[in-house]
């Protein structure tokens, strides 16, 4: 029996587990260190974040992005210059090294509920249990596909977190479905690296980020009008950074549509001059079906104006983000899926992330619908590490604690 295990090993894992291990809470941590950033996002792109939103957490702060970039010698700024996706897997992997020496890349297979506990069972035939077990699995199971793609097999069809190394598509025709910025990401890369691309997405614009405007101050109405946050200026960027407890007490049906709108399909600045005016677009174009034409891909096309357009491509890349759904995650138990409370399809969380199943914590983006727009970035990390070791080190303490004569400490309930 351990006390903790952490499933998932990026941003909000390797957070969490910098802070138990500061304040002595026993834990193992499974995962593979940054794997979604290091397999599933396209070699080349920038993150959307700013560079001083973009840290992973320690408690006493001494491995920033920023300290990181200082040591390696790599140019860094606040908000000015966007962070490389190599620097922050990099950076990733440091604070792996650093802080959370202990992580054991294996995977876990099942977690299942015994009594007060749960059994999990890793993928090298490894059982133990557990009284508490944090989920932090990020996006990698939520992909989401448009069901109007449904009928395309996987040779011509497939997510975007499919995509690190883009070569394989160069000379080829690909068509990129969504608005979004992993959208307009891999359009750009894919683009520059040779591939004959087409974009299709239901906006009728496309939106950027605007561009961070170097060696201006911005006057005090203005930072007042529009404070700057770890999700981008504003008011409401403002509140949903820095207050994820006071969301947590918004009514239900304004989380959730606050969490379904805000921030909105965008790109990043630093993408939009390799997407507008160089990649053909269809906006405000919707797909109505999708079928196999002799080795390629036949997209129905539907414009706003009713127009009709048929497209053949020699694959198809859904740049359609993702929607977390507790049934893709697989490893966990129909007995411990069909007791957690759920709200379109997300886990209902206390104000110390626990689900309605005792012992079990999501955070993350599975957290988002409770704690607001934040849990879908790295900066939510921080709130979420520090508030969930403060709420774990409170449980531990009500336990009862023995010491045997050898000096061991037994922790029970």
């Amino acid at each position: 029996m351990i006390d903790t295990a952490i499933i998932g090993a990026g941003p909000y894992g390797l957070s969490v587990a910098a802070h138990f291990r500061s304040r002595g809470i026993p834990f193992r941590i499974f995962g593979r260190a940054m794997d979604s950033w290091l397999n599933r996002m396209p070699n080349g792109m920038f993150l959307k974040s700013d560079g001083f939103a973009s840290n992973i957490y320690d408690p006493d702060a001494k491995l920033t992005l920023e300290s990181f970039c200082r040591e390696r010698g790599i140019d860094y700024s606040d908000t000015a210059i966007p962070v490389a996706l190599d620097t922050f897997t990099s950076y990733g992997l440091t604070f792996r090294e650093r802080m959370v020496p202990n992580l054991e890349e294996k995977m876990v297979v099942s977690i299942e509920r015994v009594q007060d506990a749960f059994r999990l069972c890793l993928e090298d035939g490894e059982e133990f249990q557990a009284r508490r077990v944090v989920l932090a699995v990020g996006i990698t199971h939520f992909a989401y596909v448009p069901r109007e793609l449904s009928e395309l097999p996987a040779s011509l069809l497939s997510h975007s977190a499919a995509h690190y190394d883009l070569e394989p598509f160069r000379g080829k025709k690909v068509a990129v479905i969504g608005g979004g910025s992993s959208a307009l990401d891999l359009a750009g890369l894919l683009n520059e690296g040779g591939a004959e691309v087409s974009l299709i997405a239901r906006q009728t614009a496309l939106k950027f980020h605007g561009k961070p405007v170097v060696g201006k101050r911005r006057s005090t109405w203005e930072r007042i009008r529009r404070p700057q946050s770890g999700l981008g200026p504003g008011l409401r960027s403002r509140f949903f950074s820095n207050s994820p407890l006071a969301f947590h007490h918004l009514p239900q049906s304004l989380r959730l549509d606050i969490v379904r709108t805000h921030l909105g399909p965008s790109g990043g600045w630093f993408i939009k001059d390799k997407v507008v005016g160089r990649v053909p677009t269809y906006l405000g174009t919707s797909i109505e079906r999708a079928e196999t034409q002799g080795s390629m891909a036949r997209l129905y096309l539907s414009a706003a104006d009713g127009a009709k357009k048929q497209l053949d491509v020699d694959h198809v890349i859904a740049g359609t983000g993702y929607r977390v759904n507790l049934g893709r995650l697989m490893f966990l138990s129909e007995g411990i899926q069909s007791n957690v409370k759920t709200v379109e399809n997300t886990p209902i969380l206390s104000t110390s992330f626990e689900s309605s199943v005792p012992g079990l914590y999501f955070v993350g983006v599975a957290a988002a619908n409770s704690f607001g727009p934040v849990m879908r970035f790295a900066f939510g990390a921080g709130f979420t590490a520090r508030h969930l070791t403060k709420c774990m080190a409170a449980s531990i303490s009500k336990t009862r604690v023995s010491v045997p004569a050898q000096g061991a400490v037994t922790i029970s309930r």
